[in-house]
Order: C-alpha cells, then sequence, then structure tokens
C-alpha cells in the first residue's frame, strides 16, 4: 500500500519508540555472558640461579635494553646483517601480512555492533490493460532503504570484539618474535660462518707447517739421516690435513647461503660481502640480564599464550550467547513517483518498522556442547601459557648454565693450545737434531691441530650460547619508536 506524505512522521514515530524500546532492552542487558578475562598471575624466581657461574649482572631491565643486543658484540658487518634481515626477511613479511589480516578481522568484529543500511532504485515501464478502457503506459520510479540491526543484548557481538582484539594483539606479539628468532639465526648462522673462516685458517697454516715437516724428512732421508718410512709418514699427515680444507670450505658456503636467505636474498648475494674472514665476534667483557619477571614480560612467545588465552575465554561468552534470545530491529523505507525529479518530494512513501525476538526452544544439547568445546579450548590455551613460561624460564637458565661452562672450557683449551704448539717446536728442533724420533713429531703436530680446532669451535659456541642468551631474554625488539627497527616494524604493519 501507497502512504501519503502525512504518514511519513507518523511511521518515524513508531520507529522511535520501537527503537527506544528494544535500545532499554539493550542496556538492560550490560552484563557479557561468558567469564571476564583477568592475566594470569606469574609467579616467578627473584634472580636466576646460573647467573653468578655465568659472570653475568642481574638488574632489572627495561624493553629498550635488549633491542639491539647485537651491537654489543662490537662486528659491524654482523650489525649490517640483522639489521637487513629485519627489513628483509621474507618470514618477517608474512608476519607483518599475518598482523595485516588480524586487524581486518578485528574491524569486521567491530562492524557487527551497528546497523546495516542498503539502498536500492529501479524505474519501470508500465502498459495499462487495454480492458479497462484506458491502454497506454507510463514511467515508474522508485527509491528506498533497508536497515537492520542486530542488538547486542546478552553481549555475545562483544565477546566476539574482544576475541578478535586478543588475536590481533597476539599476532602483533608474533611480529616481534619472529624478529627475535630473525635476529639470534642471523647472528648464529654469522658466527658458523666466521668459525668456517677460521677452521680453514688452522687447517692451512697447519699444512704449511706440516709441508715444512715433510721438506724437513726428505732433507734428512736424502743425507742418510732417516728412512723413508719417516718421509711418508709426513706425507700421510699432511694430506690428511688438507683433505679437510674441502669439507670445511662445504661449511663456509652452507652458512653463507643460509644466511642469505634469511636476509631474503637469493644464494651467492653475500659471497663478496663476506669474502674477507672478519674473526668470530668476542663475548663482551660485561653481560647484564634482567630479572626473571622482566624476562617474562620482553618474550614474545609468552605474550602470544597470553593473548590467545584471552581470545579463548572471550569464545566462551559467544558460545553461551547462542542460548539466549536474539533481538533485532529492521525498518524500510521506500518512495515511488513518476519521474526521477518527482522522487525527492515525497508524494509516495512508505514505511516500516520491525522488531523481532529468536529465541532457541529445542537442539539437542547442541549449545552446551558448543560451550563445552569451547571451555576445553580454553584450558588448553592456560595448559599452553603456562608451559610457555615455564620453558621461557628454563631456556635462560640453560643459557646461562651452557655460558659458564664454555667459559671454563675455553680456558683449558687456550692453555692446551699454548702447550700443544710449544711441544711441536720442540719436537721439531729435537728431531732435527737427530735427538728423537719423528713419530713424535707427528703426534705434536696432530694435536697442535686438534686443539686449535677444538678451541674455535668452543670460541663460536660461546657466542653462540650468549645469542641464546639474549634470544631467551626476550632481546631483538623494542615497542620505542626511536629505535628505527621497531619503528620498521610498525610502519609496516598498520
Amino acid at each position: 500500500m501507497i502512504l501519503k506524505s502525512p504518514l511519513r512522521a507518523t511511521s518515524a514515530r513508531r520507529f522511535r519508540r520501537s527503537a527506544g524500546l528494544l535500545t532499554a532492552i539493550l542496556l538492560a542487558g550490560c552484563a557479557a555472558v561468558g567469564p571476564d578475562y583477568a592475566a594470569p598471575e606469574r609467579a616467578t624466581p627473584a634472580t636466576w640461579r646460573g647467573a653468578a657461574a655465568a659472570k653475568v649482572a642481574v638488574m632489572p631491565t627495561a624493553p629498550t635494553d635488549l633491542a639491539n643486543w647485537w651491537r654489543q658484540l662490537d662486528d659491524p658487518t654482523l650489525t649490517g646483517l640483522i639489521e637487513q634481515a629485519l627489513q628483509t626477511s621474507l618470514d618477517l613479511r608474512t608476519a607483518q601480512a599475518k598482523l595485516r589480516e588480524a586487524r581486518a578481522r578485528r574491524a569486521l568484529a567491530g562492524a557487527e555492533l551497528f546497523p546495516t543500511v542498503s539502498g536500492s532504485a529501479a524505474g519501470r515501464r508500465v502498459k495499462a490493460s487495454g480492458e479497462s478502457g484506458g491502454g497506454g503506459t507510463a514511467n515508474r520510479f522508485s527509491a528506498g532503504f533497508d536497515a537492520s540491526w542486530e542488538l547486542d543484548v546478552f553481549g555475545g557481538l562483544r565477546r566476539s570484539v574482544e576475541a578478535a582484539q586478543a588475536d590481533l594483539e597476539a599476532s602483533e606479539a608474533s611480529l616481534r618474535d619472529v624478529q627475535v628468532s630473525l635476529a639470534a639465526e642471523a647472528a648464529i648462522n654469522y658466527v658458523e660462518l666466521r668459525a668456517s673462516q677460521a677452521a680453514l685458517d688452522i687447517a692451512r697454516a697447519n699444512a704449511a707447517s706440516q709441508a715444512e715437516t715433510l721438506q724437513l724428512t726428505q732433507w734428512r732421508a736424502q743425507a742418510g739421516l732417516t728412512s723413508t718410512l719417516d718421509v711418508e709418514q709426513a706425507r700421510a699427515n699432511l694430506e690428511q690435513t688438507q683433505a679437510q680444507i674441502p669439507s670445511l670450505e662445504t661449511s663456509r658456503a652452507e652458512a653463507e647461503q643460509r644466511l642469505a636467505i634469511l636476509l631474503g636474498q637469493p644464494p651467492g648475494a653475500l659471497a663478496e660481502r663476506l669474502a674477507q674472514p672478519g674473526g668470530i665476534p668476542r663475548i663482551p667483557a660485561r653481560v647484564t640480564v634482567g630479572i626473571p619477571a622482566d624476562t617474562l614480560r620482553q618474550r614474545p612467545d609468552v605474550g602470544v599464550a597470553e593473548r590467545r588465552l584471552a581470545a579463548e575465554t572471550a569464545r566462551i561468552g559467544v558460545a553461551e550467547a547462542q542460548a539466549y534470545p536474539n533481538f533485532s530491529l529492521g525498518g524500510s523505507l521506500s518512495l515511488e513517483a513518476l519521474t526521477v525529479g518527482a522522487l525527492s518530494s515525497g508524494d509516495a512513501v512508505a514505511g516500516s518498522v520491525l522488531g523481532s525476538l529468536a529465541a532457541p526452544i529445542f537442539n539437542a544439547g547442541r549449545i552446551r556442547q558448543q560451550v563445552n568445546i569451547q571451555t576445553a579450548v580454553q584450558e588448553q590455551a592456560w595448559v599452553n601459557y603456562e608451559a610457555t613460561v615455564l620453558n621461557a624460564l628454563g631456556e635462560v637458565e640453560n643459557a646461562l648454565v651452557a655460558l659458564a661452562n664454555t667459559r671454563q672450557r675455553q680456558n683449558h683449551l687456550r692453555e692446551a693450545v699454548d702447550a700443544a704448539r710449544l711441544a711441536a717446536r720442540l719436537a721439531r728442533h729435537r728431531y732435527s737434531a737427530g735427538l728423537s724420533d719423528f713419530q713424535t713429531v707427528l703426534d705434536t703436530e696432530r694435536t697442535v691441530l686438534t686443539v686449535e680446532d677444538k678451541l674455535t669451535l668452543s670460541e663460536a659456541d660461546g657466542v653462540k650460547t650468549l645469542i641464546q642468551l639474549y634470544k631467551a631474554l626476550g632481546g631483538g625488539w623494542s615497542p620505542d619508536p626511536a629505535n628505527p627497527i621497531a619503528a620498521h616494524a610498525q610502519g609496516t604493519s598498520s
């Protein structure tokens, strides 16, 4: 039925009365269904058990204190590589895309709280029946608006928004976790590359020394002072050392390629940049770690687990809301005229207002089981959070113990290297003077190569342990916009 314009005010008044009634119902249901989330309390130790043995200082720290931990290693090449990785890594780009997805999902969930309005327009040509005596055709134009609004009386939609917000914050923490892992992995591969280069230098230096020994045995054999047995033993010793060089070259190349891939670069892109040996980075004289409570606040994976727990807690309310009535408000307004221009005059107006209520009556327990399912999921998230906290504390303690033991091992190996080198020099001098047999020379040269390799590996392990410690502490990101890495991450993910 087409209503004349005086009825438009009446329809508007009815719409306002219905809206007022349902709004009052909405306000009455101010308490959202489901449990209210509270962040878990963390029972943490006051300090680290392994800090004293590792000779590290424990004091309260801020996130910015660990933001650029790699600068403490005082290696410009390493610093440049890590900061490039934090700009160009494919893993980081993936995490940023996931964060943008989470932001869009949060906005989508928030949009469910607001009305939906749609418009339509149409034009048609109407031909009258000839039997009525008139005949002819006429144009008819219409335009209208439809609106619908699901009222969040019991808070189910609000819980959905709460869950989406927690998911968004979890994605933000996941991005920071990628930064932490990326910085650590880049540093570890760099150390392995430098260790391979150092091992190559050791092998080549020992090969050169063994070549001199071979020449010495050849001279003595020519002079009739020794047998060809010594010559061949010296040759075998030299060849064994030279045989290690290709394997070390392979290890160096593999570390270089892994580093390039972490930076989002094709294999070989860093060859020229890393061609010159730069030595293994040194552990700084002073290492400082925060108290356990600071570490849990700093660790992004703990933040991810906590936010996931918050999201799953909110989804219990979403599930419970399905058991309550659903209130919705709808309305429509249409205009019709013989010409397009006449639509604005409102000569023909039709309007309607509809308030509806739908409630579940029988569903064979589906809603209750859905609540039970979500409650179990929330319990799993709780356990995962507790496990993440314990794992974080354990990783720091393990890194501290490893750092302490590595330092002791290095001290002993340095003494062993000095003693082995001196023994090798003495053995060669005694053999040259005819005071000892050649087997002693072989043994001492092999010992030199062995302990030098062990010392190189130990030095590399010490630096990698320190890197693992910084990773366990959650270092590598900062919320401070002044930090160029953090500023880049925030800018690309917004």
